[in-house]
């Protein structure tokens, strides 16, 4: 299907902005336009096919892991439990974001509600914030298996595993509700043309026909303590780790602990990093373009990746899988 053409999108501009007394640059928007990424319908076409087989292998994964987890009896640990939550938390984001990326590509309007875009930023934040402060109870608890073996079934108990969580969740919302209310409250009546494939604060700003000085400096301080608070966490949690494990005198023990801690380091690191780039340093708004490419990585590469990450490289993990065939083979035989 091809782009719409230039008057299409200003009918569409123009059924999306509200009544009003004002001049037209002063009316107030009702709706967007998710621009997405340029080209013709070849390349939307070419778009829409990358999403949907990241969005479907990440599906695939992150849910293969929430039942591997919830079916082996063996994988029923903290590390595990906080695992099973991540890929939830990495299914969830995802399909706030592709569903509608993938719509947009093929479609001619590209609109999305003002309702809607509020509603998709309030889960997208909710979920992304989540995820930081899992990655840091996650180091935690690798911290306390590693360096705190005797305490660590006291400490780390099924209630106190609940909580953590459940306090993941409350910081993500928090954090949400925040950056939510203060970008919607702006007035946005210079355009309604958001330049991304789904709605974030960096293009919102730039609609602001007001100062969003503040707005800004919440974001950056806001992403820059949660970012600041929980990497130290994860370094101190992994310094201490490293100390640990280059006192151990088994050479099999040293392997096994390196192998899980370095799967948790890589999502980690492949997280914090994109993050880092598109919301905690001044340069984040005025760069779109490298805003949606790094978007994709956080949006769909890291949720595609992890379940990956942590069944290849965890033994544990693999001889779930392997254990989960087999039961599913037993089955099949009987049924025979």
């Amino acid at each position: 299907m091809a782009p719409e053409s230039t008057a299409d999108m200003k009918t569409v501009q123009n059924q999306l902005m509200s009544a009003s007394p004002y001049p037209s640059q002063t009316r107030l928007i009702s709706g967007f336009v998710l621009v997405g990424f340029g080209g013709g319908a070849e390349t939307q076409a070419l778009l829409f096919a990358v999403f949907l087989v990241l969005y479907v292998v990440t599906v695939l994964g992150n849910l293969t892991m929430i039942v591997l987890i919830t079916l082996d009896a063996r994988l029923h640990s903290p590390m595990y439990f906080f695992l099973k939550n991540l890929s939830f938390v990495d299914l969830c984001y995802s399909s706030v974001i592709a569903p509608k990326a993938m719509t947009i590509f093929l479609s001619s309007s590209k609109v999305i509600s003002f309702e809607g875009c509020a509603t998709q930023f309030f889960f997208f934040s909710l979920l992304v914030t989540t995820e930081g402060f899992l990655l840091a109870v996650m180091a935690y608890d690798r911290f306390m298996a590693i360096c705190s073996p005797l305490r660590y079934p006291v400490t780390m108990c099924h209630v106190a595993c609940v909580r953590l969580v459940l306090g993941t969740y409350c910081g993500g919302c928090l954090n949400s509700i925040v950056q939510t209310s203060l970008t919607f409250q702006l007035p946005f009546c210079s355009s309604n043309r958001i330049d991304h494939f789904y709605c974030d604060v960096p293009p919102l700003l730039r609609l602001a026909c007001a100062n969003t000085a503040l707005n800004e400096l919440v974001m950056f301080g806001i992403c820059g303590l949660i970012i600041v608070s929980t990497t130290l966490v994860v370094l101190i949690s992994y310094g201490y780790i490293t100390v640990t494990i280059l006192r151990m005198h088994s050479g099999s023990g040293r392997h096994k602990v390196f192998s899980t801690c370095g799967s948790h380091m890589t999502a980690v690191s492949l997280f914090y990093g994109t993050v880092f780039v598109m919301y905690a340093q001044p340069g984040a708004v005025a760069s779109m373009e490298q805003g949606k490419v790094v978007s994709i990585f956080y949006t769909l590469v890291i949720p595609m990746l992890n379940p990956l990450i942590y069944s290849l490289r965890n033994k544990d993990v693999k001889d779930a899988l392997r254990r989960l065939g087999q039961r599913h083979s037993l089955v099949k035989e009987g049924r025979q």
